[in-house]
């Protein structure tokens, strides 16, 4: 099989697009879609994002060390989008998009309403990496719809239809086709489906049709 060799470079698509709001300690909010984000540590839990210094949410993240990641929606996918090409220097982005900013229980950055999933986090370290830095964070408190629990109360994101990005590109997730562990777990059996009218299980094999009587 021929692979085809590229110079090194960020290829670990798709990625979880996230928008992330902030705020100033003198009140200003903004909100700046990220798509370098990721889980780093499970305990305690923690969290990373990447931003360029040269963004306006930069500097509020390093005032304050505090963020909010929301997650994203299809719904949501147009925001997303203008809230990483335009700049809060210019625009307030809640008012544009329509979208509701919410107290946090923890941080004084603002929730996204209109989020399934929003992470409150407190950043414990800074790396500058080059182009990017990466702020690394306790999350301290999480946000999740209640319109999108399911019947056993649990959290089914598949409703939401969350979106990922790849190169340049903003796309929806597939269907679930496991979990986790199931490359391992044994088959359980299956209950046996046939019924008799009276509503009993009856043998999965049935008496042959008698042959018919040749003439």
């Amino acid at each position: 099989m021929a692979k085809q060799k590229f110079k090194p470079g960020n290829m670990l698509y798709p990625l979880p697009v996230v928008m992330v709001s902030v705020a100033d300690k003198a009140g200003n909010k903004n909100i700046v879609t990220v798509a370098w984000a990721g889980t780093i540590c499970s305990s305690p839990p923690m969290v990373s994002i990447s931003v360029r210094p040269e963004r306006y949410s930069h500097h509020m993240i390093m005032e304050t060390g505090e963020f909010v990641i929301n997650l994203t929606t299809k719904e949501l996918a147009f925001a997303t989008d203008y809230c990483g090409v335009k700049s809060g220097r210019d625009i307030d982005k809640f008012k544009e998009m329509k979208l509701t900013p919410v107290a946090g229980d923890v941080v004084s950055a603002p929730l996204i309403l209109e989020s399934p999933v929003n992470i409150e986090c407190k950043v414990t370290e800074v790396k500058s990496l080059g182009t990017h830095d990466m702020f690394m964070a306790e999350v301290v408190a999480v946000h999740a719809d209640e319109k999108y629990m399911d019947e056993k109360n649990r959290f089914d994101l598949t409703k939401a239809e969350p979106i990922v990005y790849s190169h340049g590109a903003y796309l929806t997730t597939g269907k679930e086709i496991g979990t986790f562990g199931y490359s391992v777990r044994k088959n359980k059996p299956k209950p046996n489906k046939s019924k008799s009218r009276a509503g009993k299980n009856v043998p999965a094999k049935t008496k042959k049709k008698p042959k018919k009587r040749e003439s």
